[in-house]
């Protein structure tokens, strides 16, 4: 299958605009349609050894992302303490999640059991079953954004306390808790690279021919 200019120029277009949105959610309604097509996306990630380690676990109850937030507030407040008292402040001026602004959650989850022990090549490195679930995760947040619709991933969280509020087995990992939404304009820039907390690298300053 080619790929058109048109549909390429599309793909980058996507990935350049695509940006963590924590802010900006609207309190439109997903349909079900536009949420089983991003989710179907996540779905046709890589996966070492084709195990698809991924479940997604779709949040609207108002109550329970209460409690996912209350997860936040605590690992936020841990943070804030790590950093020196100017950064502290800085930092703590950052809306850094939108899980009560957005209308939808979803928990992106890693079932490392899941095709048995050993599974191609997960062998040498056996976290590669979560890296493909990051690549699920990487996969809807770009068909959120090419539906127009905004997803910020809420790092800021204990994993045993997704595990609590949504019932999710021992075995199970938590990967990403992500808020999912219409919005009312997407950034030109990353949020944290205006607020100069951090600059966008030089490609050229990353990439090593041959050796490091």
């Amino acid at each position: 299958m080619t790929i058109s200019a048109d549909e390429r120029d599309a793909l980058y277009k996507v990935i350049y605009s695509r940006r963590d949105v924590r802010g900006q959610f609207l309190a439109d309604t997903v349909p079900d349609e536009v949420l089983h097509r991003v989710l179907d996306a996540a779905h046709h990630a890589p996966s070492v050894g084709f195990m698809q380690p991924w479940d997604f676990i779709v949040v609207r109850d108002f109550e329970v992302r209460k409690q996912v937030k209350e997860g936040f507030e605590k690992a936020h407040a841990e943070a804030a303490a790590l950093f020196d008292e100017e950064r502290r402040e800085r930092y703590l001026s950052f809306k850094l999640e939108g899980i009560l602004d957005a209308p939808v959650g979803v928990c992106v989850t890693c079932d490392r059991t899941r095709s048995g022990e050993v599974v191609i090549g997960r062998t040498a490195n056996p976290e590669m079953d979560l890296y493909s679930s990051v690549c699920a995760v990487q996969n809807l947040w770009l068909a959120a954004r090419a539906e127009n619709l905004g997803a910020g991933w809420v790092s800021i969280i204990h994993h045993d306390h997704i595990r609590r509020v949504l019932g999710i087995p021992g075995h199970i990992v938590p990967v990403a808790w992500l808020c999912i939404g219409y919005v009312s304009l997407f950034h030109e820039t990353p949020e944290l690279e205006q607020a100069g907390w951090l600059p966008r690298l030089a490609l050229d300053k990353l990439v090593h021919e041959e050796q490091w």
